[in-house]
């Protein structure tokens, strides 16, 4: 018997080599090698993770940021006013790339988004920093990654790998440890609003991600800002006009950085690492993102950290290490 020899065309697939008895014409053209797309695996997690790193960076400092705002302005007016302000960053690259309004059928999907993460999300959290302090919210948030891959996973018939699932609830459980080890044992006011938080945004990470496969990242969260605008608006001149305002450095670098930064430019990269990478894989890497935070604001806000923190992070870190590297 005489032993095939293969070849590893460039999509990494090992094919036989053909053989010279076989009675296949010889000026049959050879089949074209597959390219290599951005949907190759390997190029697909590199990149999504790389982008959904990014992502989690820029959110990190959400919380620092919104503390700052509050300095000067109201949990409202912090709230209405960084979804304007992102709204016409937003409407401003639709219209200078000419992009036209999205098809019908993803209006549903974008409506979670702009619920989740252009409203929801930062009108909580808002309210929770008036009376816990950013180390502490940031912990309990990270329960994020949690809640997004459980939305994920019911929203697309998507299973991860029992492996996955453990590593995920052990990761959860550190942070909610350490939250708790934090506060005292109990939970405060500002732990709900967290709480409703951290549900809306799962909600809307997951639609995010599904719409961002099916148009850039950029435009899923654009359009959601943009929908929200003539609300916003309307909202941030009656909280201005209600609420004190006391202009300083902190509280307009911290207003500009929540609305360009964590509003628009992070939400554009961070779907469209969903996207590549895959909701439940990437929302783990927001296990870091308390970590990230707890480092701000002990270097912008002067918050002293708790001793718990090290066990956590390193906690954390491992499970992160678990959840990237297991398969559905």
């Amino acid at each position: 018997m005489r032993e095939q020899s293969s070849a590893i065309d460039p999509s990494g697939i090992a094919v036989p080599a053909p053989d010279p008895a076989s009675p296949a014409s010889p000026s049959a053209p050879a089949p074209a090698p597959a390219p290599r797309t951005s949907a190759d695996p390997g190029l697909s997690d590199r990149g999504g993770l790389l982008l959904a790193a990014l992502g989690v960076l820029a959110f990190s400092l959400t919380f620092p940021g919104t503390a700052w705002a509050l300095e000067g302005f109201g949990p409202w007016s912090v709230t209405t006013s960084r979804i304007v302000l992102a709204a016409l960053l937003a409407g401003g690259a639709l219209l200078a790339y000419r992009v036209p309004p999205p098809p019908r059928a993803t209006w549903p999907g974008l409506a979670v988004v702009a619920a989740g993460t252009v409203v929801g999300f930062p009108l909580l959290t808002t309210l929770a920093l008036e009376t816990s302090s950013t180390s502490h919210a940031a912990v309990v948030v990270g329960l994020l990654p949690l809640t997004t891959a459980a939305y994920a996973a019911l929203r697309t018939g998507h299973r991860p790998s029992r492996t996955f699932w453990a590593a995920a609830l052990a990761g959860a459980a550190v942070v909610l440890a350490f939250a708790l080890h934090d506060s005292g044992g109990g939970a405060s006011r500002g732990d709900l609003y967290l709480l409703g938080a951290l549900l809306i945004c799962a909600a809307a990470y997951g639609e995010g991600g599904r719409l961002a496969r099916e148009m850039p990242g950029w435009q899923v969260i654009g359009w959601a800002l943009v929908a929200c605008l003539p609300f916003a608006a309307v909202g941030a001149v009656c909280a201005l006009r209600a609420e004190p305002v006391t202009l300083g450095a902190h509280a307009v670098a911290g207003l500009l950085w929540v609305a360009a930064g964590s509003q628009f430019l992070g939400l554009v990269v961070w779907y469209r690492g969903l996207a590549r990478t895959g909701v439940a894989r990437a929302s783990q890497l927001q296990l870091a993102q308390p970590l990230l935070t707890l480092v701000w604001s002990v270097l912008l806000l002067g918050e002293k950290l708790s001793p718990a923190a090290p066990v956590a992070a390193t906690g954390v870190l491992v499970c992160i290490a678990v959840t990237q590297r297991s398969r559905a």
